[in-house]
């Protein structure tokens, strides 16, 4: 049996500016640089958050994405979640209530939506277009 890679969950600031999304990417540049980082970004804490901390989420998720890890985020409130879909930045992420179900879906095997995917090609290969050549 093979126990897979932490889960690293990280509090976030509550002032998310510029300052401080630099400081706070300091900090995680060891984690990111790691093999499969697997974060989550937990907003408990934040009470602002500005166009440098949305930049810094997008720079945290590519730096997770090019060595084929995850960033998750977790306990976003409802006027945050609003600057995150103005941005449509909230469509690059998957957000969670809380930390707890964020680091569990890390665990969870995705069945489901593999069940999904697979019968999706062939019910759009069997309908068909109705265009023949």
């Amino acid at each position: 049996m093979t126990i897979g890679k932490a889960v690293i969950v990280k509090q976030l600031p509550e002032h998310l500016g510029a300052q401080q999304s630099q400081a706070f990417f300091r900090e995680l540049a060891p984690l990111l640089a790691s093999d499969r980082p697997r974060l989550v970004f937990d907003f408990t804490a934040v009470r602002h958050l500005d166009s440098a901390g949305v930049e810094l989420l997008l720079q945290c998720m590519e730096e997770a994405m090019k060595r084929n890890g995850d960033l998750k985020l977790a306990a976003v409130s409802p006027q945050l979640a609003v600057i995150l879909e103005m941005t449509r930045v909230d469509r690059l992420f998957e957000i969670f209530p809380n930390s707890a179900d964020a680091v569990e879906s890390f665990h969870r095997f995705p069945a489901q939506s593999l069940k999904t995917e697979a019968a999706s090609p062939r019910s759009s290969l069997s309908s068909g277009s109705g265009k023949q050549d």
